[in-house]
């Protein structure tokens, strides 16, 4: 079985998040949950960047990078929206890294020194109409890595909600949200031992 360091999206820690980790654990994995917001969170998700941008996302991004430390190196590394930052950081620079799961979002491999590390294997996951995925970028760094990388994926699903994978927020898409689980448990049983 896999382990799963998996880190939440701009409106906090929500039960949507600790519910999808649920899943993974029913599935036999392990799976982290680090609070990098101390406990908070945010109804919108605007307020929550907003918190983040008071916070400093450098600093959120480092929170994400010590709370690897204390855990084994040989981790799979998922972060909804916000959450990518420290969990592609960490794909990327971490030596041991088994795996990357990306959803929501995706950052061009150049802002964590280059290359997709040879080995590690990534899904990336987003809606097509997402205004975030889509105009600001992260398809196309999406489609970058992809092209790049020889065992990555990027899973396309048709509407514009950006958080749809959490069951807690009205952006909440439960037949997107269940192919993507069904994707990623597909993808942690190839790679877990």
């Amino acid at each position: 079985m896999a382990e799963v360091l998996l880190f939440h999206h701009a409106q906090g820690l929500t039960p949507g998040v600790r519910d999808f980790a649920d899943r993974l654990r029913a599935a036999g994995h392990t799976v982290h949950t680090p609070d990098l917001y101390d406990g908070k969170t945010f109804d919108t998700l605007e307020e929550g960047l907003d918190y983040g941008r008071t916070v400093g996302f450098d600093v959120i991004l480092e929170r994400g990078r010590l709370t690897a430390e204390g855990l084994p190196a040989g981790l799979v590394y998922a972060g909804f929206s916000l959450g990518v930052m420290p969990a592609q950081l960490l794909a990327q620079t971490r030596p041991g890294a088994t795996g990357a799961l990306l959803f929501h979002s995706c950052i061009p491999t150049s802002e964590f020194g280059g290359e997709w590390p040879a080995g590690v294997p990534v899904q990336v996951h987003g809606m097509d109409a997402d205004e975030f995925f889509v105009d600001e970028g992260d398809l196309d760094a999406a489609r970058a890595l992809v092209a790049a990388a020889p065992d990555a994926e990027l899973f396309l699903y048709p509407g514009p909600q950006h958080l749809f994978a959490d069951s807690s927020l009205p952006s909440y898409h439960e037949p997107a949200a269940a192919l993507l689980t069904e994707r990623v448990l597909g993808f942690l049983d190839r790679i877990g031992y």
